[in-house]
């Protein structure tokens, strides 16, 4: 790619001017001007600071590097390599910290890494072929095989799901088929977008919550997303405890209150 080219197209996509750029990154308009025209080479460190400055996720800035004629200086190593052994006891930890709610661990093309035992009350039912690690989240949500059946607020929550999905283009364009030209209700609208999914326990009513490794500078750390599920309302983690044995379920005519 071509590095004036690939600046420009950075910097305009994040709606900053020349001077705001180079006010970020310590050097002057003219020779940013300069560098997008191509009449200056950048150094290494000043590409750096760029990308730094764009705030640009490791992978780009990896690639602005490449562009310029440098090597990538964010490493990306596999998730089994040594290296990350602390960071998957962390995700081991935190999964499992999160129960008796589902929580998971996707890469950044939505492909399950580990997920902890509550997230089987959310895929029953799906085909198998769509469940299990290495499979896609985004494709189980939306397939007809998958969560879609079972989501009663499926067209709200799809284009949820498909706004997330603007850097794989092949996998937005297949799930957008699945999704109906429905308008979100005004009933939907609120302080989040939930999840109502009926279930074995009854309906689920669930929002999420994502967190990311802030401080990565390994490309493959950066882009892992811990996602949560949380309970709307007391009915749904009633279910989600029970299903985990957390709670026993209430006998007949016995008020919940009493358990």
């Amino acid at each position: 790619m071509d590095f004036p080219r690939a600046l420009r197209e950075r910097r305009t996509r994040r709606h900053l001017s020349q001077l705001d750029l180079a006010l970020r990154a310590g050097t002057t308009q003219r020779h940013l001007s300069f560098i997008e025209s191509g009449r200056s080479v950048p150094g290494r460190n000043m590409v750096v600071r760029l990308a730094e400055s764009l705030e640009l996720p490791l992978r780009e800035r990896n690639e602005l590097l490449l562009a310029a004629g440098y090597a990538p200086v964010y490493p990306q190593s596999p998730l089994d390599d040594p290296v990350l052994a602390p960071v998957r006891t962390a995700i081991d930890h935190i999964v499992r910290g999160h129960l008796p709610y589902p929580a998971l661990v996707v890469d950044r093309n939505g492909d399950l890494v580990v997920a902890n035992d509550a997230f089987d009350l959310i895929t029953e039912g799906a085909a198998p072929e769509l469940v299990g690690p290495g499979k896609n989240i985004y494709r189980l949500a939306l397939h007809p095989e998958g969560l879609a059946p079972r989501i009663r607020n499926f067209a709200e929550w799809a284009r949820h799901i498909l706004a997330r999905l603007g850097h794989v283009a092949e996998l937005r364009a297949e799930l957008t088929r699945y999704v109906p030209e429905l308008a979100p209700s005004d009933g939907q609208l609120g302080f989040a977008v939930p999840l109502h999914l009926g279930s074995s326990r009854g309906e689920l009513r669930l929002m999420t919550t994502v967190t990311t490794f802030a401080t990565a500078v390994d490309v493959t750390l950066a882009e892992l997303k811990l996602e949560a599920f949380l309970p709307v309302d007391p009915a749904t983690a009633k279910a989600l405890s029970v299903a985990a044995g957390a709670v026993s379920p209430a006998t007949p005519g016995q008020a919940p209150g009493n358990m």
